[in-house]
């Protein structure tokens, strides 16, 4: 089973972000999770000579500690349990460290409204989490719900996305929930006519890789259903999840990846920035 028994969530006072950590106290009561909750002090960088350095110090962690206070009452209302913690560093480093340090299975992030993808997520902490760390990471858009009863699950046949598809027929056999396989085929449109048999062959394997989950799937009478799609791989994704009222999306991530690679953007970061639901991304 791969549940997650601890959790870890990121806050910074917006109101996404404290969006997220109610929706990881509902994961936490079906889960029986315990949550960590922790807010980043970004560093000083200012001259530490200055005579009213402590104040200047305070103030820059008062935001944190607005954040944490303010977490433990929204926690005390709706009869959660957490643990709070306010680090000092660049946030990203922070976030995967406590990850590790704290022995976290899953990392819950918001997400803010949507706008334009090299805007919402180029440079974001979201994006250097997913890109650097290696726990499991739900980004929760605002005004979303994470659930289980639906689940999209996108495949390209890679060992990542094998980890997700195993991922989600975990959740749904535990929620009861039912499975949406899609791979897309996502080659430049010359191809089509330059080489229409790779694209033939592209799509034959995006075919076997939903036909493979749809068949692991109902070895545990979980309702499966597949869809191959050809076009931009977030646009097919996001679109079939609004599409079909999906709960969530689960996708894997293809490892760490360098500072260079991150900040072009990947497929599972602007699926992230289009999706209309919560997006699970699995990490190995």
């Amino acid at each position: 089973m791969g549940r997650y028994k601890k959790l870890l969530v990121p806050i910074d006072g917006s109101e996404s972000s404290i969006h997220a950590l109610k929706e990881s106290f509902k994961l936490a009561v079906n889960e029986g999770s315990w949550i960590t909750v922790v807010s980043v002090v970004p560093p000083y960088t200012g001259d530490l000579d200055m005579v009213a350095v402590g104040d200047v110090l305070a103030s820059i962690r008062k935001p944190c500690e607005d954040a944490l206070s303010n977490a433990e009452k929204i926690a005390k209302t709706e009869g959660a349990l957490i643990k709070t913690v306010c680090e000092e560093g660049e946030v990203h480093e922070r976030i995967i460290d406590l990850a590790d340090a704290e022995n976290c299975d899953l990392i819950i992030m918001g997400r803010r409204g949507l706008r334009r993808i090299e805007r919402a997520l180029v440079g974001s902490v979201t994006a250097r989490v997913i890109g650097y760390g290696h726990k499991d990471i739900l980004v929760v858009p605002k005004n979303t719900q994470a659930g289980w009863r639906k689940i999209l699950v996108a495949t390209d046949g890679s060992k990542y996305s094998k980890a997700a598809s195993e991922k989600a027929i975990d959740f749904a056999k535990s929620y009861g929930g039912e499975l949406l396989a899609v791979s897309v085929v996502d080659v430049p449109s010359e191809f089509y006519a330059e080489a229409p048999q790779v694209v033939d062959d592209m799509t034959k394997k995006a075919k076997e890789f939903v036909a493979d989950i749809k068949k692991k799937a109902e070895i545990f009478n979980i309702k499966t259903s597949t869809v191959t799609g050809e076009g931009e791989s977030y646009e097919v994704i996001t679109d079939l999840a609004k599409k079909e009222k999906a709960d969530v999306i689960i996708m894997g991530s293809h490892g760490r990846t360098g500072l260079k690679r991150l900040l072009m953007g990947s497929v599972t970061e602007e699926t992230i920035g289009h999706s209309p639901c919560p997006v699970l991304v699995v990490k190995i």
